[in-house]
């Protein structure tokens, strides 16, 4: 069962990225209609790059909430659920030490370029930079709470990033 908190972040979160995403398929329209008519829009094709950064974490950090990054468990499918269940949380602690690290380092590179410019937008460089580490840190919170969440019930069997038989799809992949 989802908590009610979590079901709202996940509906503000996919309203976001829809957002975004129709955002951008706008953007990248009129700038093809401007650039036919010999008035290019040179800027939005650098927010439209910017905007999918955005979208792509935001899409990453819902897929690793509901367990549907790709995997390939021709090995690990042979383990018993234990040893399955112990190799997925060692996994999960060497990607979110992958993830600290990405999340401290993405931090200094923002920091870096916050008197940058993107491109012709004249935006901060800053906003393309800071996707790394807000993305890394939703995807580690994802992370953590799918963690906790198998640790909780790991005698039925659960996992942390493969659903199980008793784990159902979401309605977005039926």
């Amino acid at each position: 069962m989802v908590p009610p908190m979590l079901k709202t972040l996940s509906r503000i979160e996919f309203a976001i990225a829809a957002a975004l995403l129709a955002i951008i398929v706008i953007l990248v329209f009129i700038a093809a209609v401007m650039r036919f008519f010999g008035y290019p829009l040179i800027w939005s094709v650098d927010l439209a790059q910017l905007l999918f950064i955005w979208v792509c974490f935001l899409g990453a950090t819902r897929a690793m909430r509901e367990k549907g990054h790709i995997g390939i468990d021709i090995l690990v499918r042979h383990l018993g659920a234990r040893n399955r269940f112990a190799l997925e949380v060692v996994l999960s602690i060497v990607v979110l030490c992958f993830l600290g690290l990405l999340i401290y380092e993405g931090y200094q590179l923002t920091m870096l370029n916050r008197q940058r410019q993107f491109g012709d937008s004249g935006l901060s460089y800053a906003w393309v930079t800071g996707a790394v580490p807000a993305g890394c840190l939703m995807l580690a919170i994802a992370l953590i709470r799918n963690l906790v969440l198998a640790w909780r019930t790991r005698h039925e069997g659960t996992l942390v990033y493969s659903r199980t038989s008793g784990e159902v799809a979401p309605a977005s992949e039926l």
